[in-house]
């Protein structure tokens, strides 16, 4: 199963839910506001945040006091702040982001609104006057990504989005511009998660099982197929949790399970708990190869201890893909299994967590606890 909820990772939120629209998602307004909680600087550029009742628009970063959440709308370029009438901050000077970022912006607007496959660099490169190395070194240092990565990317959230509105697939595959239909099909399954027939049902036939329990972390939810687990939710309501599940795949059979893998469940608060693993857990996750190896390399990490993006990056032999280590984390649907809240920033910060930095800081305490005192406590 493959989930697109992210926090960190701003770029993929903006490939799945690209729209024809400048309106923000809910949910992804949600991971904004983390990132703005935590003043994330690798969120500048990717979003703006505007404060309705000062009239200005900041970068999540901005040393300010936080304004209160209702106060607040995003947007993702600062040109849209402006057209709404906010004006910059004069203390995180919004309106100055650096140049790649801004050069990464504007070359990301015109792959995302490619219709060919084969989308040139250096023809973007020249309208924006600059030089594909130029261009193509921009990418790496805001994204780690590569201009193609991030162009086939947009093709397939538009693909899917299609899809989803029930576009024929031989129309969605020539309306995005993909050559031939096995371009999208050799890669279904670690794109999709699905062939892209059965994501266009929304899942129909795929049947998925959930329980929910209550956890120190607060509330679990643990989704599988007959295969193994697929998802691990952390949250405060069992319906907010189900509602995501369902949100993915709306025509699958999802049902609540009445048993068959109580020790799975019991597995997961256990770790859930900080404790040592006393069990190994099947998976049953749809990934890209890139994510498959962050999710390999995170379960290396040893209990109670973290790294920072850049650690995980070097390890992977990929010292400039931080940004798409912190997106694979973001991704990781299987929350305390695939243990992603052992990655930090380079300050040592706790920085983004898709269920909630609190969670985050409290699981980490609780794996570094000796094993006498978390009993007692």
């Amino acid at each position: 199963m493959n989930f697109d909820s992210t926090y960190l990772g701003f770029m993929n939120m903006a490939l799945q839910e690209t729209q024809q629209t400048t309106s923000i998602p809910p949910h992804v307004a949600d991971r904004f506001w983390q990132a703005t909680m935590a003043r994330d600087s690798r969120a500048d550029g990717l979003f703006f945040l505007a404060v309705r009742s000062t009239g200005i628009y900041c970068r999540p970063s901005c040393p300010a006091r936080r304004p209160l959440r209702s106060n607040v709308a995003f947007y993702r370029t600062r040109q849209q702040a402006e057209r709404e009438g906010f004006r910059p901050c004069r203390r995180c000077r919004p309106n100055e982001i650096s140049d790649s970022t801004r050069l990464v912006q504007q070359a990301s607007e015109l792959l995302r609104d490619s219709s060919e496959e084969g989308a040139r660099l250096s023809a973007i490169a020249q309208q924006l006057g600059a030089t594909t190395g130029t261009l193509r070194r921009a990418f790496l240092r805001v994204t780690g990504l590569k201009p193609r990565e991030l162009a086939a990317a947009f093709r397939l959230a538009r693909f899917k989005a299609l899809l989803r509105s029930g576009t024929p697939i031989a129309e969605a595959l020539y309306e995005t511009g993909y050559g031939s239909s096995s371009r999208v099909y050799e890669r279904s399954d670690a794109q999709l998660g699905m062939t892209p027939a059965t994501y266009q049902r929304g899942g129909k036939g795929m049947q998925i099982s959930y329980t929910t329990a209550k956890s120190d972390l607060g509330q679990v939810l643990v989704a599988a197929t007959h295969r193994g687990i697929s998802a691990v939710y952390l949250g405060d309501a069992d319906t907010r949790l189900v509602s995501e599940l369902r949100a993915e795949y709306p025509q699958a059979e999802i049902s609540q399970a009445r048993s068959g893998f109580e020790r799975w469940v019991r597995e997961i608060l256990r770790r859930a708990e900080g404790k040592a693993p006393a069990r190994e857990l099947p998976l049953d996750l749809q990934a890209t190869a890139f994510q498959r190896r962050v999710w390999q390399e995170l379960q290396r990490i040893p209990r109670g201890s973290t790294r920072t993006y850049s650690q995980v990056a070097r390890a992977l032999g990929r010292p400039r893909a931080v940004r798409a280590v912190a997106r694979a984390c973001a991704t990781n649907p299987v929350s305390v299994v695939v243990p992603c809240h052992r990655v930090v920033s380079a300050n040592g910060n706790m920085a983004g967590y898709r269920w909630g930095v609190q969670r985050k800081e409290k699981l980490l305490a609780s794996e570094r606890q000796p094993a006498g005192e978390r009993n007692k406590a």
